[in-house]
C-alpha cells in the first residue's frame, strides 16, 4: 500500500464516463456509488473518463454528477484539468496510478486495490475495461471478459442463452457489411422477417444500453430511419418483434455461497411514451413496481431464470436480467446487463432494497467479493 493510504482501509478507484452514448448515464451511477460507499472503510479515487478517451481526475463531489434542469452530466465539466490525464500502468506488480499534465512532473497518486467501473456501454461495459484490469492485475467489480462482451452484444447473447434451453424471443440481425455492400438486400431481410412476425417491430443497436438508439417501427415508412438511428450507436443491428405483455426485471447478486435473485420488479406501461425509452428511464423517471405483483409460481420461475442467465453468461458479481411475462403466461428473456444503472431511480438497487440489501451493503458486498476475487483464468 502507499503511505499515502491507510493501511487499514482498501482503496477503490470509481472510474465511469467513458467514450459510449452512455456517458452521462454513468456519470449519474458514479454519484450515487460515491455517495454510497463507507468512508469509514474504504479510500476513494474517482477516475472520470472523457467521451474523447481521456482519463481525467475528478471532483469527488456526488452533488455535481445529477440531472438538473434536465440536464445531464459530464466527465468534462468534472474534470481538474482540461488537458491533464490519469494513468493506470499495465503492471501487475505495481498498481500505483500516475497523474501527469504537460510540462509537469508526473504525481502519484498512490496504489489502487480495487476497480468499481460503472462504465455502461461499449468501451467499459463490453470486456475492453477489463481486459485492462486483467492485464493490469487489479481487481474489479462485475463481470470478467467475456462474459461482459457476451452481456454487451446482443446478438451472442442471445445465442448463449438459446443454446442453454433459455427462451428468447424471434429476432433478427443486420451486420455492417450487410447495410454497407447492400442495403436493398438487408431492407429485404427486415421486412421478410416482418412478413413473418408483422409489425410493429423494434431496431436497435446491438451493443447499446440505457435504451438509446431504439425506435418503434410501425411500417416500411420509418424503416430506413430507424436503421440509421440504430447505426448512429453501433453499426451492427438488431431487429426485434413485438412482445406483447408485461416487463419484469430481476436482479442477481453473488453471494459466499453463489448468485442469489431478488425480488422482481414490474416496469409498468409509460403512457407518455410509445415504449419504455431513454427519457421514460431517466428524465421523466418512469415508476417501476417493487416487488412486481406477481403469483409465487411466477415470482420463482422468474428467479430462476435470471440465476439461469447469470451462469449460462458465465457472469460474476451481479447482473440485472429482463424479461418479458408473455400474455400466454410465459417467461421470454430479453437481455441482461452486467453493470446495470445505480442511479437513485435505478431498478437494481431497488430490488435488492425490497430484497433485504440496502444500497451501502450492496456496495460493500459488491467490492468485498471483487477483493476477494483472483484476476486471470478462474
Amino acid at each position: 500500500m502507499s503511505s499515502e493510504t491507510s493501511p487499514h482501509k482498501p482503496r477503490v478507484a470509481v472510474v465511469f464516463g467513458g467514450r459510449s452514448s452512455e456517458h452521462a448515464i454513468s456519470v449519474l451511477t458514479a454519484g450515487a456509488v460515491l455517495r454510497a460507499i463507507d468512508r469509514d472503510k474504504y479510500d476513494v479515487l474517482p477516475i472520470g473518463i472523457t467521451t474523447d478517451g481521456r482519463w481525467a481526475l475528478t471532483a469527488d463531489d456526488p452533488e455535481r454528477m445529477a440531472i438538473a434542469d434536465r440536464r445531464l452530466p459530464s466527465v468534462a465539466e468534472l474534470a481538474e484539468s482540461t488537458e491533464g490525464g490519469v494513468v493506470l500502468p499495465v503492471d501487475p506488480t505495481n498498481r500505483e496510478v500516475v497523474y501527469s499534465e504537460p510540462g509537469s512532473v508526473p504525481k502519484a497518486l498512490g496504489e489502487v486495490d480495487v476497480v468499481f467501473p460503472v462504465l455502461h456501454g461499449p468501451y467499459g461495459e463490453d470486456g475492453t475495461l477489463q481486459g485492462l484490469l486483467e492485464l493490469s492485475g487489479v481487481p474489479y467489480v462485475g463481470s470478467g471478459v467475456l462474459s461482459s462482451a457476451v452481456g454487451q452484444d446482443k446478438d451472442y447473447m442471445k445465442r448463449v442463452f438459446a443454446s442453454f434451453g433459455l427462451p428468447v424471443g424471434p429476432y433478427e440481425v443486420i451486420r455492417p457489411r450487410e447495410w454497407d455492400k447492400d442495403p436493398a438486400a438487408a431492407r429485404r431481410k427486415i421486412v421478410d422477417f416482418a412478413g413473418e412476425h408483422d409489425w410493429p417491430l423494434f431496431v436497435k443497436p446491438a451493443r447499446a444500453g440505457s435504451s438509446m438508439g431504439i425506435t418503434k417501427v410501425d411500417d416500411l415508412a420509418g424503416l430506413d430511419e430507424a436503421v440509421e438511428e440504430a447505426r448512429r450507436h453501433d453499426p451492427k443491428i438488431l431487429v426485434e418483434s413485438l412482445l406483447s405483455g408485461r416487463e419484469i426485471e430481476c436482479g442477481v447478486l453473488e453471494f459466499e455461497d453463489g448468485p442469489r435473485a431478488s425480488v422482481p420488479a414490474e416496469i409498468p406501461p409509460v403512457t407518455a411514451h410509445d415504449f419504455y425509452d431513454f427519457e421514460a428511464k431517466y428524465i421523466d423517471s418512469a415508476d417501476g413496481i417493487v416487488p412486481a405483483p406477481l403469483t409465487a409460481e411466477q415470482t420463482a420461475e422468474v428467479q430462476e431464470l435470471a440465476v439461469a442467465a447469470f451462469e449460462a453468461a458465465s457472469c460474476e458479481g451481479l447482473v440485472r436480467a429482463d424479461f418479458f411475462l408473455q400474455d400466454n403466461g410465459e417467461f421470454v428473456i430479453n437481455e441482461i446487463n452486467t453493470l446495470p444503472g445505480f442511479t437513485p431511480i435505478s431498478m437494481y438497487p431497488r430490488m435488492w432494497q425490497e430484497s433485504g440489501v440496502s444500497y451501502p451493503e450492496l456496495i460493500d458486498r459488491l467490492l468485498q467479493a471483487a477483493l476477494e476475487r483472483s484476476t486471470g483464468l478462474r
